[in-house]
């Protein structure tokens, strides 16, 4: 029998190296992030940079708990500003929090880019296998090591494109958060079933249909 994969995201996903990597999260992930993990305190009043934004799913959901949201993307989706987050001049300390899904081949630069403009945080959601390998943990993650391994029990489905309420996905997700002010360091957090009472009507409209623009 044929194999279904009308709809999933496999977990051996690979990206041309000039794709655009498009793959828009949920907003219900994005909430996910925010009630279970940070915490709605502390992204209250705070500043938050997604440079990934694409269509504005993520900054619409980081708009609903923090004070200020800068958007933008390499590619203009009609949504955000248009800026190369990883040539960008921004300042250290620029922002409380920078948090966004990177692109899949961009990731580890994207942590690195972050840190230093992030006052409080950064949280990048990445493939759960994100973890493995001697190549990044020599890069990153001995040098850098998250505060936070924050995994969905539930699967987030992620497609190339669109946020869909009826894809699926065969490829696990978790939220890494690197987290200045903690006093303990790669704790494992359960990210709980959370797509029945996090997930909204109106999550699948385009936010730039709507007329959403986050500066």
């Amino acid at each position: 029998m044929a194999q279904n994969t009308t709809h999933a995201v496999m977990s051996q996903r690979t990206e041309h190296r000039d794709s655009l990597d498009n793959f828009p999260t949920p907003p219900w992930a994005t909430r996910a992030l925010i009630e279970h993990v940070i915490g709605p305190d502390v992204a209250s009043g705070k500043s938050v940079l997604e440079p990934a934004c694409g269509e504005g799913y993520m900054s619409r959901a980081l708009a609903e708990y923090f004070d200020t949201v800068r958007s933008f993307d390499v590619h203009g989706y009609g949504y955000g500003y248009v800026d190369d987050f990883l040539a960008s001049s921004w300042s250290d300390g620029t922002f409380d929090w920078v948090i966004t899904n990177p692109p899949f081949k961009a990731a580890e630069d994207f942590v690195a880019r972050a840190l230093p403009i992030a006052r409080h945080g950064v949280a990048v959601l990445v493939r759960t296998v994100f973890i493995e390998s001697i190549g990044r943990w020599e890069r990153l993650f001995r040098d850098n090591p998250c505060t936070a391994f924050a995994q969905f029990v539930e699967r987030v489905p992620i497609v190339k494109g669109r946020v869909d309420p009826k894809a699926t996905t065969a490829t696990g997700y978790a939220w890494l958060v690197w987290d200045k002010l903690a006093s303990e360091h790669s704790r494992i957090v359960w990210i709980p079933p959370s797509r029945k009472a996090l997930e909204r009507r109106d999550d699948y409209d385009r936010p730039a249909d709507v007329g959403l623009f986050a500066a």
